[in-house]
């Protein structure tokens, strides 16, 4: 880090030690088997949120948490990928998971009922994993009752079995029977779903001992925890992968004083100086995870060399022997964990001193310690000193800050009817009534080129003098959420809005013709390629919302969660009286350019209408008369819903 001396201590992450960890679990996980990345605990103190972006832009299908407030967090943090409780969980806790679309992991068919009449209220449907218990004697359904019980929770009417797994109790010891005990047992349960028709799509096994001990253990899914972050489930295993450690703990001497022999330092004098001797005062202690039993045996690095701790480690201070190293300063940075120079000071070296484990260690290690992510060398994002987790009464706390906006917006208009007003136009705009996820997207380009049709479509389609031929190409860049997805073409406004309500829905049209149906020759969608690659058209639907174009396929699977860029190309048409053409932005999105090409045909005086929220509300508009009008905003620039342009012409006769 180039500029320590900002923080009284702080934690590194290491990004780049993370991604060649996940590199290595690839490799070890093969194609066969998907990634589910544990972020549980705060991500085992690496901070949550950060690691889960990471994790799921390095290939992550699933983020696994303990318990539905930190998937609570994750939403909250912005996270939409599929979020999996994998411990039990109470009955309260069933209002959280169904409103924040989290995956619990059931343990007993009580349980299951219950999540099940939840989700009936709301009309609603939810994936679940089913965790059965083949040796740990902790959490899931006991091995041998395990089919009944599944064939049980597939009889409830809103459950989606998505999942079956169990958890490896002795994973890190190679030798341990258990493992095979429990591995023979999970296979047997296989097994019997298969002979009773029971198709299960993920089922998971290994968790990070699992990964580098059993490779034939991987299934559909694997379960990385402690090797993500770089450190071996056990000192046996060291070597088995190429893994780096992702966390360092540090902070800078903030005091050095010389004293004589035999002046006591620390509370209860616990370490008497027997020559004279240099002692440097650091601001961190057990109140930062440094631990109490770590006094006087514990090691920190200065400039490179280590340097014991002596006297007792306090709750904010911790004092260290710098005699042998006499150029350190006040403001010189200090190790705790992690490297400097040569030196290097490893977890579970102080689990080992400390008479605990290394997860211990880095769940507790600066916990009132700034994370400083350092991504290609440089510090790239910090999270807070102050790391809140997003914890009970959530929804309380959700609206106490939709309170302290809803306040702060009825202050500044000076009128609480009005504040409210802009406070539910803001408010349901962009999270909708049920907060849903806000979807963000950027660099929307849009070209509209409209025709008359040629002589021969016109005898192929008599009706088609009345029309303009309408090609539109749509790009956008936003994160992939369904690997399959449709694009919807409504005839009314009311089959419009239930296009919206449908998060496959990827793109709508509004088809103004006086015809009950939309022609499929009338509305098609020549192509969709998301990051300049073909997706497949699947089939094309006539519904009660309109006509619904489906694309995409399993090879959409590892971008999922990521950003790409989708373009989409519609030929149409477009009735020649209807003299405008309307553009409408439904998501927040950043820059944009539009442009309307009719050169050729009989529109003349074409005028731009725009109506934009944000910063910049003004266009820059560039005209070609006679052939084409363009609108563009900075891509840097926001542009919020409910903004767009409509072109209004002349027509000659």
């Amino acid at each position: 880090m180039n500029e320590p001396s900002q923080y009284r201590s702080w934690v590194e992450i290491d990004l780049d030690a993370f991604r060649q960890n996940w590199e290595e679990i690839r490799r070890l996980a093969g194609d066969r088997s998907r990634i589910l990345q544990v972020v549980k605990a705060d991500a085992y103190g690496h901070g949550a949120i950060e690691i889960s972006q990471h994790a799921l832009r390095n290939g992550a299908s699933f983020l696994g948490v303990a318990n539905a407030d930190e998937g609570v967090q994750l939403r909250v943090g912005g996270i939409s990928a599929p979020v999996l409780i994998l411990s039990p969980s109470p009955l309260s806790e069933i209002d959280e998971i169904v409103k924040y679309d989290l995956r619990p992991s059931v343990s007993d068919l009580e349980f299951a009922a219950a999540l099940s009449r939840s989700l009936e209220k709301r009309g609603m449907r939810l994936p679940v994993h089913v965790e059965v218990d083949t040796g740990m004697g902790r959490g899931g359904i006991l091995y041998g009752e395990a089919l009944e019980t599944i064939r049980s929770i597939l009889a409830l009417p809103c459950l989606d079995v998505e999942g079956v797994f169990s958890h490896l109790a002795s994973s890190e010891i190679r030798e341990d029977r258990l493992n095979e005990t429990q591995w023979e047992r999970f296979s047997k349960l296989l097994a019997g779903l298969d002979a009773a028709g029971i198709r299960i799509p993920i089922r998971h096994f290994s968790n990070s001992g699992g990964i580098l001990n059993f490779p034939g253990y991987g299934l559909d899914l694997v379960r990385a925890g402690i090797m993500t972050y770089g450190i071996y489930p056990s000192p046996t295993l060291n070597g088995l992968a190429g893994l780096s450690p992702v966390m360092s703990f540090k902070t800078s001497i903030v005091l050095v004083k010389e004293f004589p022999p035999g002046y006591s330092i620390g509370y209860n004098g616990t370490f008497v100086t027997k020559k004279t001797t240099r002692i440097a005062t650091i601001p961190v202690g057990y109140g930062d995870g440094y631990g109490l039993l770590l006094s006087k045996i514990g090691e920190v690095l200065v400039r490179g060399t280590r340097v014991p701790i002596v006297g007792r480690v306090s709750m904010d201070m911790t004092t260290i022997d710098v005699t042998g190293v006499p150029e350190c300063r006040t403001g010189d940075e200090v190790v705790l964990l992690g490297r400097q120079g040569k030196g290097y000071i490893p977890a579970n070296e102080i689990a080992a001193k400390a008479g605990t484990i290394s997860y211990e260690v880095l769940c507790t290690m600066g916990k009132r310690a700034p994370r400083v992510f350092v991504n290609k060398g440089k510090p790239d994002a910090v999270e807070p000193r102050l790391r809140r987790v997003f914890i009970p009464g959530e929804e309380r706390s959700i609206a106490r800050i939709d309170q302290i906006i809803r306040s702060c917006l009825e202050a500044r208009a000076n009128d609480r009817e009005l504040g409210n007003a802009i406070y539910y136009e803001m408010l349901e705009t962009l999270f909708g009534k049920e907060n849903r996820q806000l979807e963000l997207r950027s660099g929307f380009d849009y070209r509209i080129r409209v025709r008359d049709f040629s002589e021969e479509e016109k005898q192929g389609d008599p009706g088609s003098e009345l029309f303009f031929k309408v090609t539109t190409q749509v790009g956008y860049t936003k994160l992939l959420k369904n690997r399959v997805f449709f694009i919807g073409c409504a005839m009314t406004n009311e089959q419009l809005s239930q296009l919206f309500e449908d998060p496959a829905c990827e793109y709508r049209w509004l088809f103004n013709t006086r015809n009950e149906q939309i022609r499929e020759e009338d509305f098609r969608v020549q192509e969709v390629r998301i990051d300049g690659s073909p997706v497949p058209i699947l089939r094309t639907d006539q519904t009660g919302r309109g006509l619904e174009v489906w694309c995409g396929g399993e090879e959409l699977e590892e971008k999922l969660n990521r950003p790409v860029r989708l373009e989409i190309q519609i030929v149409t048409k477009k009735v020649k009286r209807n003299r405008l053409f309307s553009v409408y932005l439904v998501y927040p999105t950043r820059g944009l350019d539009i442009d309307f090409d009719y050169e050729g045909t009989s529109i003349r005086n074409v005028r731009e209408v725009s109506f934009f929220s944000g910063k910049h509300l003004y266009p820059e508009v560039r005209e070609e008369r006679g052939k084409s009008v363009a609108l563009s905003i900075g891509e840097n620039d926001w542009i919020f819903p409910t903004s767009g342009v409509t072109f209004v012409w002349d027509l000659d006769l």
